[in-house]
């Protein structure tokens, strides 16, 4: 608490001095302001940025990587206090200790006395009595080591973070020292604050950048993994999806690309039309009053959270399918034996994917310049002729990049899928049947108490990077036909 307090108190400071530096420098030119080098809010705001910035760095480094700190720690007390090797997993272990250091946290510690021996030993008996709920879990042999290591963990933090946050204090107090004597009217505040500027935003294209490749670099190794342990050419040219835990697995991904891409093809039949076409409404006909109803209208569409449409598929568009479908439905005939289908799943997800068609659509037939339609309607051309002729090819670039980010979109989704088109890996033109997808399968092998040493486990990570390659693969054809097909206007 102290430690917060004092980083508070620093922030405080900052923006004191911040807001007084412009004052300052105004005071110093005796409103002769053609004698400042920059503008009086570049001084401002080089201070707000050569003061506030560093420390921000260095708190957002510390909050993400000091837990690794701790859990080495923690490791290493486990190993030496149990004699165990390093290389067993004790992430059970590690998991405990932290529940015994988040107890701490949250109780009250008033009774201190009471939990201590004079020793410095735990009382357990007394702890036990306090701390219930964190009494039971725990294996009695190993029970008071992991109180002790908690303990120790939960001490090494709380003074670690003091410390911290009084380095902090410091480093924003010198921080401003520093400024407050380098900074006067012929200061280039607007040179170095446009550098910082142009840094944080080279920074953010890093990050991006860094946090792809270790997404793609995180999954290699595991997929590498995996094809150590089964064999690659079942995984893509066999025809059975089937894996259990007894070491006959049979993991092709071809029944779940074959499903992944039938649900996203019959998804796109949906969102496709009814997208382009509510776009073209919505910019060449609708009035204005009608465009402002409709427009935020559709986009509430895009606002749904994905389970809530799965949902909306399992219990009310699945059934309905049902009774016209099903054994005694309204056609009488029994085509569909289960709510859950293709024809359910890609239907809703059709749903949720008319925003992304039609308002990227609609941004970019609007993004057509004027000029055009009047030169078209000045030729004779109506205006149907108009939007088929000239406003649909000229936007078209822009409508081929909205439809393959459907489709990105749509390969991509879970929680519809899971609700809405089953869990059946197989090969069927029957869109009234059910199926699954490459997601649905990546949720299911890594959901449970599965070890990650096996090959029914480490196969998520191979549909994932394979999922990313089919992804990865539509972008590119959606950058290629932008940049081929975009046309150059004045």
């Amino acid at each position: 608490m102290a430690g917060t307090t004092l980083l508070l108190v620093g922030v405080v400071l900052v923006v004191v001095v911040v807001f007084t530096s412009s004052y300052r420098v105004s005071y110093l030119v005796r409103d002769n302001y053609k004698s400042l080098n920059s503008r009086i809010h570049y001084y401002g705001m080089f201070g707000l940025l050569s003061t506030g910035l560093p420390v921000l760095i260095i708190y957002l480094l510390w909050w993400l990587l000091i837990p690794f700190y701790f859990e080495a720690s923690v490791v290493k007390d486990l190993v030496n206090s149990l004699e165990i090797s390093p290389d067993e997993n004790i992430s059970l272990l590690v998991a405990q200790v932290e529940t015994i250091r988040d107890t701490f946290l949250s109780a009250d510690l008033s009774k201190k006395s009471e939990v201590f021996n004079h020793n410095g030993t735990i009382n357990f008996e007394v702890l036990a009595s306090l701390y219930d709920s964190v009494n039971q879990p725990f294996d009695p042999e190993t029970r008071p080591l992991l109180f002790q290591v908690g303990y120790d963990l939960w001490l090494l933090e709380k003074n670690a973070n003091n410390s911290f946050h009084l380095v902090l204090f410091l480093m924003m107090a010198g921080s401003v020292s520093v400024y407050i004597f380098v900074v006067n009217p012929s200061f280039k505040a607007r040179y170095y604050v446009e550098n910082i500027v142009l840094g944080i935003l080279i920074a953010a294209a890093g990050i991006a950048i860094i946090t792809t490749l270790g997404i793609v670099v995180s999954m290699l190794f595991e997929t590498f993994r995996f094809f150590e342990l089964h064999e690659w050419k079942d995984f893509f040219f066999g025809y059975t999806w089937a894996p259990n835990f007894h070491g006959d697995s049979e993991m092709s991904i071809l029944p779940l690309l074959f499903g992944t891409v039938y649900i996203s093809i019959f998804a796109l039949l949906v969102a496709v039309p009814v997208g382009l076409f509510s776009a073209i409404y919505l910019a060449e006909y609708a009035s204005s009053y009608t465009r402002s109803i409709a427009k935020p209208m559709l986009e509430v569409l895009a606002g749904i959270p994905t389970i809530v449409y799965g949902l909306f598929a399992l219990i009310t568009f699945g059934p309905f399918l049902r009774d016209f479908f099903g054994d005694g439905g309204a056609f009488g005939v029994n085509w569909m034996s289960d709510a859950r289908s293709v024809a359910t799943a890609g239907t809703v997800m059709g749903m949720m994917l008319i925003p992304f068609v039609s308002s990227l659509s609609d941004d970019i037939i609007n993004a057509v310049p004027q000029s055009l339609r009047d030169g078209s309607y000045g030729l004779g051309a109506t205006q149907s002729e108009t939007i088929r002729l000239v406003i649909l090819p000229a936007a078209l670039p822009g409508i081929v990049g909205a439809i393959l980010l459907a489709a990105s979109r749509a390969i991509g989704e879970t929680m519809i899928v899971v609700l809405g088109a089953g869990a059946i890996a197989k090969f069927s033109g029957n869109p009234l049947e059910a199926m699954t997808t490459i997601t649905t399968r990546i949720v299911s092998q890594l959901t449970g108490d599965g070890d990650f040493n096996s090959p029914e486990t480490l196969v998520a990570f191979a549909l994932g990077l394979s999922l990313f390659l089919i992804t990865l693969f539509l972008n590119v054809i959606a950058l290629y036909v932008v940049r081929k097909y975009r046309e150059q206007y004045d």
